[in-house]
């Protein structure tokens, strides 16, 4: 049954306050949870830092299911982020991620319609691409071909954290979304 409709001389009422930071809240809440996300990656452990494998799903999957959150400005601020943490060149994280979430948004009406072990399979691809990406942009501002062991070990990294990551934040997606649907 559709919803009823308002009369045509009639505006909407303006969104109360605590509406207005719902609202808010689910926009910003992609972004953020990235960053914090990547700032907690970011402690110091014994490991090898998982800041890009988790920066890398969370970027993909909110340009793919919320694209309207995660901005180009926002992936923007998410690279010089992952540049400071991991200590790379400024700017390298920035086109990676950029670089990405292009990729995402043009597949991203396919991606929505297949089955988790497609997106898995297609991040997969991906994530190796954005490797690859990242190592040789290193390699042109060092003016030196540095190891690719490293640049591998994050990307599979990135895709066995995906689906951890993924099905978290889909739980997070649905959520938001029944809370935009609800009455």
């Amino acid at each position: 049954m559709p919803p009823a409709r308002r009369p045509q001389g009639r505006p909407a009422p303006a969104p109360g306050l605590l509406q207005r930071i719902d609202a808010f809240a689910r926009f910003a809440f992609p972004g953020f949870s990235t960053a914090f996300l990547m700032v907690l990656a970011a402690a110091p452990v014994s490991l090898p830092s998982p800041v890009f494998a988790v920066a890398l799903p969370c970027v993909a999957f909110w340009s793919v299911f919320r694209p309207a959150a995660m901005t180009p400005p926002i992936v923007l601020l998410l690279g010089l982020l992952l540049d400071l943490l991991t200590l790379s060149p400024l700017g390298v994280s920035v086109l990676v991620l950029l670089a990405v979430h292009a990729l995402a948004l043009r597949l991203r009406r396919f991606l929505a319609r297949q089955s988790f072990l497609m997106v898995w399979l297609a991040f997969c691809v991906v994530g190796i691409g954005a490797a690859a990406l990242f190592w040789a942009l290193q390699a042109l501002l060092s003016l030196r071909l540095p190891p690719f062991a490293p640049a591998l070990h994050a990307a599979m990294l990135a895709a066995g954290f995906y689906p951890a990551i993924a099905l978290v934040l889909t739980r997070v997606h649905v959520a938001m979304l029944q809370a935009e649907n609800a009455p």
